[in-house]
């Protein structure tokens, strides 16, 4: 294909991804329906110069990750791999590029992580989705980090969140199983650890009048 074609293929995409966020604003303001975590993550890559730029062979589109998804400047969103989102540890804020190659591979890099701090709560599931809950606030979990660490309802779990922005997701930094929790709250309350029961041995006389155990097992 000619430069000359795809920088055509590439102006037709511009400009329907312009008019599908007319649409989407204009739909917003007949509804009164609004998406508050959309709009902030598209002020944020607004304010940090993110933007897409390239020429023919790539496009580069630099943006903030919103928990599922890559967002630009523009409110367009670019669907992140959940694997590798979980196995990255990506948090909600994170500045990303996006490389669409040539061939139309979609490379991910995270280039501005966000200031975080780590929280610990319980995993449930509400309204058919996995969540972290954390002093009255649940944070939203990706499927692929519940499968990559094989956690499970009632487990505590430890998040990754912003720092000091609103957040909507958690990032899994560290799963402790339910069964050793229950464990470690029993030791606390009763101050020592469980005794193991000690075994029972008996000993017989033998015919030459020595003593010897008997096994209970």
């Amino acid at each position: 294909m000619s430069d000359d074609k795809l920088l055509s293929v590439q102006e037709l995409i511009d400009s329907a991804m312009s008019a599908l966020k007319t649409a989407d604003s204009m739909l917003r303001e007949l509804t009164g329906v609004s998406d508050t975590s959309r709009e902030r993550h598209t002020s944020k890559a607004s304010s940090l110069g993110m933007s897409a730029y390239g020429g023919a062979a790539a496009k580069i589109v630099e943006g903030v990750f919103d928990g599922q998804n890559m967002v630009d400047s523009l409110g367009q969103a670019y669907p992140i791999p959940a694997n590798y989102a979980s196995k990255s540890k990506l948090v909600e804020g994170d500045g990303m590029k996006l490389t669409i190659t040539e061939e139309g591979k979609f490379m991910y890099k995270q280039i501005a992580p966000i200031e975080r701090r780590t929280v610990i709560g319980v995993l449930i599931q509400e309204d058919g989705q996995y969540k972290v809950l954390n002093e009255g606030k649940a944070y939203r979990i990706l499927l692929a980090s519940i499968t990559f660490y094989r956690a499970e309802v009632g487990d505590q779990v430890t998040i990754l969140i912003p720092k000091s922005d609103t957040a909507n997701w958690g990032a899994i930094e560290a799963v402790i199983p339910r069964h050793l929790s229950e464990a470690a709250a029993r030791i606390a309350v009763l101050g020592e650890e469980p005794k193991t029961p000690k075994k029972t041995v008996r000993k017989k006389k033998s015919d030459d009048g020595e003593l010897s155990p008997i096994s209970d097992e």
